[in-house]
């Protein structure tokens, strides 16, 4: 429970941040976050396929 506070209080904050920047700031952000996001899955589904060696 108290981390969904927590979240949800963060997400306000960040909301919050987002409302006040310039648009042009909001959407490269965006985009960065995206592709890290992207980089992230596609990483985590090459180390999935391998074969563990134990």
């Amino acid at each position: 429970m108290l981390f969904l506070v927590a979240a949800l209080l963060l997400l306000g904050v960040v909301l919050g941040t987002v409302a006040h920047a310039p648009l042009s700031f909001t959407v490269v952000a965006a985009v960065v976050i995206g592709v890290w996001l992207a980089v992230f899955a596609v990483r985590e589904r090459r180390g999935r396929r391998r074969p563990t060696s134990g």
